[in-house]
C-alpha cells in the first residue's frame, strides 16, 4: 500500500470509530446503564429515570420552558411574550419594526447599490407607518424631547417612563392646544423627577430645555392642576448626596448637612425657602464644620444659585443648629 492510501485508511478508521462512540453515547442517554430499560424526563421532580427499574439516571435538570401554564391555545397565545418588553418611552410602545442605518447585511458585508436604495425606500415608508397621524407625530416628537432632557440631567429610566406616561395623559385629555409641546414635555419631566424623589431645580432644567423658565413654570402649574398629580414640596435633603457628588466631598460631610437641615426643619427655618439654596448652604456649612475646603463659588456653580443666597442661607443654619443643640 502507498502512503496515500495508508492515510486514507486511517482516516476512515478514525471516522468510524468516532461514529461508533457517539452512537453509543446517544444509546445511553436514550436507555437505562443498568437495565437497558426506557428512560423519561419526570419534569415535576427535574429528574431522568428508568421506567423499568426506576433509577434516577439525572436530577436536578434545568426547566428550561415558560414559568407558566395555559390550558389551550388561547390562553398560550395570550401568555406567550416574545420580543423586547413594551415601554411608554417610545410613541409605538415599542411594538414596531425598526430598520437599522447601517447599509449591511447578515453578514456584515456592504449592501450594493441598488439594495442600499431599496433599504433607503423601505425606511421611509416605514417611518411614514409609524407616525401616521397628527397625534402620533407629536407623541414622537415629545418623547424624544424627554428623553433629550433626562440624559442631560442624568435621571433613571423610572423618572422618564413616569414622564412620557404623564404627556400621554395631558396627550389624551386635550390639554395641550395654547401650549408648545416642549413645554408640557419639559413640565411633565419636571413633574416626573419631583415624584420620584430626584428632584431638578427649575434653572437646571431651563438649562437644556428650549423653553423659557417663565413658560415652564406656568405649565407645570397648569399640568398639575388639570392632572390631579400628587406632587409633595421638593425637601433640601434630596439634593444633598448629588451635590456632595459633584464636589468630591466626604460623606461626614453629607451626614453633617443632613443634620443641618433637620435642625432647621426643627427650628421652621425651611417654611418659604428655595429647597436648592438650603441644600446648597447645607453643604457649605457642613464642609467648613468637617474642616473640608470648598468655596461658596463652587458650590454656586454646582448648585446653580447665586453666592448671595448661599451667605445668607448658611448662617441661618448655622443659628438654627446652635439653637437647637441641648444646653
Amino acid at each position: 500500500m502507498t502512503d496515500t492510501s495508508i492515510r486514507t485508511y486511517t482516516n476512515d478508521r478514525e471516522t468510524e470509530t468516532e461514529a461508533e462512540e457517539t452512537t453509543a453515547v446517544s444509546d445511553e442517554q436514550e436507555h437505562c446503564p443498568e437495565c437497558g430499560g426506557r428512560l423519561v424526563s419526570d419534569d415535576e421532580h427535574a429528574e431522568t429515570v428508568c421506567t423499568d427499574c426506576g433509577l434516577v439516571v439525572e436530577e436536578d435538570e434545568i426547566d428550561r420552558g415558560p414559568e407558566w401554564r395555559a390550558f389551550d391555545a388561547s390562553e398560550k397565545d395570550e401568555k406567550s411574550r416574545v420580543g423586547a418588553p413594551t415601554t411608554n418611552m417610545m410613541h409605538d410602545q415599542g411594538l414596531s419594526t425598526n430598520i437599522g442605518w447601517q447599509d449591511k447585511d447578515a453578514y456584515g458585508r456592504a449592501l450594493s447599490s441598488r439594495q442600499r436604495q431599496k433599504m433607503q425606500r423601505l425606511r421611509t415608508w416605514n417611518e411614514r407607518f409609524r407616525t401616521r397621524d397628527s397625534k402620533e407625530r407629536n407623541l414622537k416628537q415629545a418623547l424624544g424631547e424627554i428623553d433629550r432632557m433626562a440624559s442631560a440631567l442624568g435621571l433613571p429610566e423610572n423618572v422618564r417612563e413616569t414622564a412620557s406616561v404623564i404627556y400621554r395623559r395631558a396627550l389624551e385629555e386635550d390639554l395641550l392646544p395654547g401650549r408648545s409641546i416642549e413645554g408640557v414635555a419639559t413640565a411633565s419631566l419636571y413633574a416626573s423627577a419631583r415624584q420620584a424623589g430626584t428632584p431638578r431645580s427649575l434653572d437646571e432644567i431651563s438649562a437644556v430645555s428650549r423653553v423659557e423658565k417663565m413658560e415652564l413654570t406656568r405649565t407645570y402649574r397648569y399640568i398639575i392642576r388639570e392632572l390631579g398629580l400628587e406632587v409633595k414640596p421638593a425637601d433640601p435633603e434630596h439634593y444633598v448626596p448629588r451635590f456632595v457628588s459633584d464636589l468630591d466631598l466626604s460623606d461626614e460631610t453629607e451626614r453633617m448637612a443632613r443634620e443641618l437641615l433637620e435642625s432647621a426643619r426643627q427650628e421652621g427655618v425651611h417654611s418659604g425657602k428655595s429647597p436648592v439654596g438650603l441644600a446648597a448652604a447645607a453643604v457649605y456649612a457642613a464642609a467648613l464644620l468637617t474642616n473640608e475646603k470648598v468655596t461658596q463659588n463652587e458650590v454656586s456653580e454646582v448648585a446653580s444659585i447665586s453666592e448671595v443666597t448661599i451667605r445668607n442661607r448658611y448662617k441661618e443654619l448655622l443659628e438654627a443648629s446652635d439653637t437647637a443643640a441641648p444646653a
